[in-house]
């Protein structure tokens, strides 16, 4: 008897295979209400959830355990599946036993989904069925088919947690930066689960620029400057311009990418590690680049109105992602108003304010944490309640230049999500224009 832990979104996909590969199974969650419970309990009437608080008796007759990744290493239920040596299981590693396609796999603190999403594009335009999933949209077991020849996953530490033989053909971490510390007991602990990739790979692609990621033999690396090896990529700059690198080849000027900023440049130079590992054209990688939009919602260009450039970056939702829009923006417009605020998180956003005050021209500022934030903000600042205030108040504020939502703020106090948030944004920019 297997046992499905978690009626989300990957418990509900991990009980819809089961079910497909006539595996008998129960499945509980600790809730009484889980979000899914209705569709579920619709679609598989004789396996009936069981909720509420985990009991020892869930693990009677258990011989392994499918857990999603949402549930932690510290409940109760996870320490007595150990504790009877029962196997505990990612739906990342029961997708790697079926899947007959290669996989790939992608992880880091930061830079998951474009580089995923930029991997697919340069697959798809080499000719190859290529599916995406795991963490990002749709969980790998709902991806499973016999026409794909590749698969690409962005995996989450928590995802790595629970994986212990996943065979991945290639894979990445990209970098690490301080992040889940509420789930983990150090940032080592959290470290050594995005490193424990690296254990899956038969071909390793290795960010040189982050330092806790060693160089291993074999390994294809990418950073910014100069390669180092023949088939390493890198970047040179020249008359002002930066140009990719594979060894000593010129590949494009970055110019010609519709990403910007440093953080997507190395994005750009993994995508194009990890499928110079599968042998995919270098030609065709570079025109995918070239054609590559970006992601919604991720330093997103909107528009552009009387000399003035929108961009929607609503994903950032902490400090670090919103310094990395500001610093990208920065090589390219002198003038930027930045739309701030929201639910603020449990960190520090020192490093934040010192970048505003440094580089931003002023400030809208939005939602619970606006009297927090002004105190530490000395550029010039505004308040809005709305969304459209916020846009029309940042128009005011500037003649040319870039207005950036970039909020560094969860966005459940105004919105349903940052995709919400996102959307409305981008609606006020169409109606203003």
């Amino acid at each position: 008897m297997k046992l499905v832990l978690g009626l989300g979104k990957t418990g509900f996909s991990i009980a819809r295979f089961l079910s497909t590969q006539n595996v008998d199974y129960k499945i509980a969650d600790s809730r009484t209400n889980p979000p899914l419970l209705s569709k579920y309990a619709s679609a598989f009437l004789k396996s009936p959830p069981i909720l509420g608080v985990w009991t020892l008796d869930l693990l009677k007759e258990v011989d392994e355990i499918f857990i999603s990744p949402g549930i932690a290493q510290n409940e109760s239920i996870v320490i007595w599946a150990k504790e009877q040596n029962i196997p505990i299981v990612s739906d990342i590693e029961l997708f790697s036993r079926f899947a007959k396609a290669p996989i790939i796999g992608i992880t880091g603190s930061n830079g998951k989904s474009t580089v995923t999403q930029l991997l697919i594009q340069m697959i798809a335009n080499a000719g190859m069925q290529v599916a995406m999933g795991g963490n990002i949209g749709t969980p790998a077991l709902d991806c499973l088919s016999e026409k794909v020849e590749y698969y690409v996953l962005e995996l989450s530490s928590y995802q790595l947690d629970y994986s212990r033989h996943l065979n991945l053909v290639a894979g990445v971490v990209l970098n690490i930066t301080p992040d889940h510390l509420d789930r983990y007991q150090s940032f080592k602990h959290y470290t050594n689960s995005k490193l424990s990739l690296h254990q899956h790979c038969q071909h390793l692609v290795i960010n040189l620029d982050e330092p806790l990621t060693l160089i291993k033999a074999n390994a294809k690396c990418f950073g910014i400057g100069m390669p180092k090896q023949a088939d390493d990529f890198g970047t040179v700059t020249c008359h002002d311009t930066c140009y990719l690198l594979k060894g000593d080849d010129v590949l494009m000027s970055i110019n010609e990418a519709q990403l910007i900023g440093e953080h997507n440049t190395r994005n750009i130079l993994a995508a194009l590690a990890l499928g110079d590992q599968i042998k995919l054209p270098i030609t065709s990688m570079v025109q995918s680049i070239k054609n590559f939009k970006g992601l919604e919602h991720r330093l997103e260009w909107v528009a552009k109105k009387q000399n003035i450039d929108y961009y929607n970056d609503s994903k950032a939702t902490n400090a670090i992602s919103t310094i990395t829009a500001i610093q990208a923006l920065m090589h390219k417009h002198q003038n930027i108003v930045l739309i701030l605020g929201g639910i603020a998180k449990q960190e520090d956003y020192t490093p934040l304010f010192k970048r505003i005050n440094k580089s931003i021209t002023s400030v809208v500022l939005i939602g619970q944490s606006t009297q927090q934030f002004e105190q530490e903000i000395n550029t010039n600042t505004s308040h809005a309640k709305t969304m459209q205030d916020a846009v029309n108040i940042a128009g005011s504020m500037i003649n040319n230049g870039a207005i950036l939502l970039s909020p560094g703020c969860a966005s459940f106090d105004m919105f349903d999500n940052f995709e919400h948030r996102g959307e409305v944004f981008k609606r006020t920019i169409k109606d203003v224009i």
